[in-house]
């Protein structure tokens, strides 16, 4: 079996178990790992699976904790590098694409799971009843955080790469340069500074899927990720009793593809200056509201008063689409990025005009990755729901806006989900979904189609 597997995958799997054997197996975060998850850890080892990069670098914490953080940093370089090339050599393989989208859809779940965790047992400490361990719940809550943090990196991972796949896709299509991209060729691929997303691994009990709608006659088998790497079993609900160092950080936001701005949303090539149109204008008062409430929050933090810092949170979600740039500007400045991420997640519920008008805001003002991160989250809600709102801001003649959630929904939904949109009024929104599928890549589109003539709106 091991011989049949490309030589990047074997080269890093080689890799990782000469690092594994460097680290104590029943310690720090490898001890984490084998406890929660041997038969994934096993899988990456036999070279079946390139785990997450959050586990590689967790391992190299755990090396540096060990032989002292420059024997660690001097072996990021390598490790990198190798994971990237093994990466690049898993998602070249025949179905990569399908793969990648259910794996997308399980973890948009999975940090759904961890951010109602953090705020449910926020609001457990916020407020704790008589004779509650607030101890085990902090550490539940550390926990809870860490699950989020990765989950998001992983979502991020996924997308870039489902992003590579499909420009490698459209690239290739009749009529287009067929040129070669970047890494897909037969040379080493350069290091990529990204966090991968998680490796397929063999189904356990973490929270059980939803069961997917209708599926073709011979559907492909859906296979199931997970965030059992990140060192928490949903089904357990508890963090191990002693934790680890400090949670190794996820991937920067600089590791996000370089996107164009505004309305790339929407597909279309509609310049940024067009979309900045459509922004609200930030009120004169904005800089003192920003400047007020950064510092209400930095408080509230320092005091370790989560639930009310939580609760602010939630207020800031409702202001005025111009003041967020701002907003995240200050909240990083302070210190206060991680607070920024959950605000972008609480974002992600608002009804899908306003949504859409915040990922517009954002990308306006450069914040590419946040306002596609909204996006995508913002169209994990269910499908019908999408639809309905498509079918009226198309109605209401504000198809930018019907088009950025469209494309943001066929980019981030396998097709048999996206095909669910239809059912608000298929006459409009079949061919609104096909023509959001083409902006992806041909193969897309044909699977769309195939979902649709499945769910009874043959286009």
């Amino acid at each position: 079996m091991a011989d049949r597997l490309p030589a990047r995958m074997r080269e890093f799997a080689s890799y990782l178990d000469g690092l594994l054997a460097r680290l104590d197996q029943g310690a720090g975060w490898c001890g984490v790992f084998w406890q929660r998850d041997p038969e994934g850890m096993q899988a990456c080892l036999d070279g079946r699976e390139v785990p997450p990069w959050d586990v590689v670098e967790a391992l190299l914490e755990d090396l540096g904790g060990m032989y002292g953080r420059a024997t660690a940093t001097a072996e990021r370089e390598r490790a990198r590098a190798l994971h990237a090339a093994a990466l690049d050599a898993h998602d070249a393989r025949p179905g990569a694409r399908e793969d990648l989208a259910d794996r997308l859809d399980v973890m948009l779940r999975e940090q759904r799971y961890a951010a109602e965790r953090h705020a449910g047992l926020t609001r457990l400490l916020s407020a704790p009843a008589p004779g509650t361990d607030t101890d085990s719940l902090r550490t539940d809550l550390a926990w809870a955080r860490d699950d989020h943090r990765r989950a998001t990196a992983r979502c991020d991972e996924l997308r870039a790469r489902i992003d590579e796949l499909d420009r490698t896709a459209a690239l290739s299509s009749p009529g287009r340069d067929t040129a070669p991209a970047p890494g897909r060729d037969t040379a080493p691929a350069p290091a990529r500074d990204t966090a991968p997303a998680p490796a397929r691994l063999p189904a356990r009990a973490v929270p059980p899927a939803p069961a997917p709608a209708d599926t073709p006659a011979a559907p492909r088998r859906r296979r199931r990720g997970s965030a059992r790497f990140a060192g928490l079993d949903a089904d357990q609900g508890a963090a191990p009793a002693t934790a680890p160092r400090a949670p190794a950080p996820a991937a920067p936001d600089a590791a996000m593809p370089r996107t164009p701005r505004g309305a790339r949303f929407a597909g279309a090539a509609e310049p940024a200056e067009a979309a900045a149109g459509t922004v609200a204008a930030v009120d004169e008062g904005a800089a003192a509201e920003v400047a007020g409430a950064v510092g209400r929050l930095a408080r509230l933090r320092a005091q370790g008063r989560s639930g009310e810092a939580h609760a602010l949170l939630v207020e800031l979600v409702g202001w005025p689409a111009g003041r967020l740039p701002p907003l995240a500007d200050a909240l990083h400045r302070a210190g206060l990025g991680a607070d920024w991420a959950t605000l972008l997640w609480e974002s992600a519920a608002l009804p899908a005009e306003r949504l859409v008008a915040a990922a517009d805001a954002l990308a306006a003002a450069g914040r590419d990755t946040d306002a596609q991160r909204m996006l995508w989250q913002g169209v994990a809600r269910p499908a019908e729901q999408i639809g309905a709102a498509v079918l009226r801001l198309d109605k209401e003649g504000r198809h930018r806006e019907a088009r950025a959630l469209l494309d943001a929904c066929v980019r981030a939904r396998p097709p048999q989900d996206a095909a669910r949109c239809a059912a608000a009024g298929p006459r409009h929104l079949v061919p609104l979904l096909l023509e959001a599928a083409r902006g992806v890549s041909e193969e897309r589109h044909w699977d769309l189609v195939h979902a649709l003539r499945v769910a009874g709106h043959a286009p």
